[in-house]
């Protein structure tokens, strides 16, 4: 099993060093993971300053590749929280460093952070919800230096209601655009932390990626402490195959590498 989606302490929101997290994958069994530290420019909340120091962040993670490299295969890569004004400031971080993946997260929209709930002060569920979606998709035709989506209906974790509207027009045009590129989009299992007690995204978001054409797709459990690295992975390869999926995806140098389910 392969986990794509985890953090270290070179994310200001987790103290697990990444021998923590390499040692946890060990014990759980997995075959692989990728480190996924947090970079999100003009974060709205000014406690925290979601940053790397690239550099520090390269040695690190070389010395920890190869102090694993007999019993875990360990990828490098990034999680960039997108903005539409930070299009082009990813453009040039991204061509001036190397990532083996690099996941395109929206944890803002309209400069509101979505875990203060502050999006919600001044819309409406549905409008909130079509903010989210449609500032997605005007990021994802701007800017295509990415590997995969993460939670893709990650604003459903901080507000939802039965039978509020939940976009699938737009995120059925968010896939047209990133699936002839080659792009994909991630199981994101940390939905059970937060008791939404279920994967993300939905099952039918899920569905529609596959009848769609969709075939990249990864799955990492966004750990920030060692207890949950590999959490719920076998769950998520589960529901793959029941939609009809028969590979999931790591990735290599920006590559996608196929492992049948």
């Amino acid at each position: 099993m392969h986990d794509n989606h985890m953090h270290s302490t070179f994310s200001a929101d987790c103290e697990a060093r990444m021998e923590d997290m390499a040692e946890a994958a060990i014990k759980r069994g997995l075959t692989s993971i990728t480190l996924t530290d947090h970079i999100d420019y003009d974060y709205p909340d000014p406690t925290i300053e979601f940053d790397v120091d690239l550099e520090a962040y390269e040695k690190v993670f070389q010395d920890v590749k190869q102090q694993y490299a007999d019993r875990l295969t360990i990828h490098k890569g990034i999680e960039l929280g997108i903005q539409p004004h930070l299009v082009d400031s990813y453009k040039t971080l991204t061509e001036s460093n190397h990532f083996d993946f690099i996941i395109l997260s929206m944890h803002t929209t309209d400069r509101k952070d979505l875990h203060s709930g502050k999006l919600f002060e001044d819309y409406t569920i549905d409008e909130a919800y079509e903010k989210y979606y449609t500032e997605l998709l005007d990021c994802v035709k701007d800017y295509d230096a990415f590997s995969i989506l993460g939670h893709l209906d990650l604003v459903t974790r901080y507000k939802y209601e039965e039978g509020v509207h939940h976009f699938h027009e737009v995120i059925e045009e968010i896939f047209k655009t990133i699936i002839p590129r080659g792009q994909g989009i991630e199981i994101n299992t940390s939905g059970y932390k937060y008791n939404m007690n279920r994967l993300l995204p939905s099952k039918d978001i899920l569905q529609l990626y596959y009848d769609m054409g969709g075939e990249i797709i990864t799955v990492g459990s966004d750990a920030h402490k060692p207890v949950r690295v590999g959490d719920r992975i076998d769950e998520a390869y589960n529901l793959l195959k029941d939609i009809g999926f028969k590979y999931v995806s790591t990735f290599k140098d920006r590559k996608p590498v196929f492992h049948k389910l």
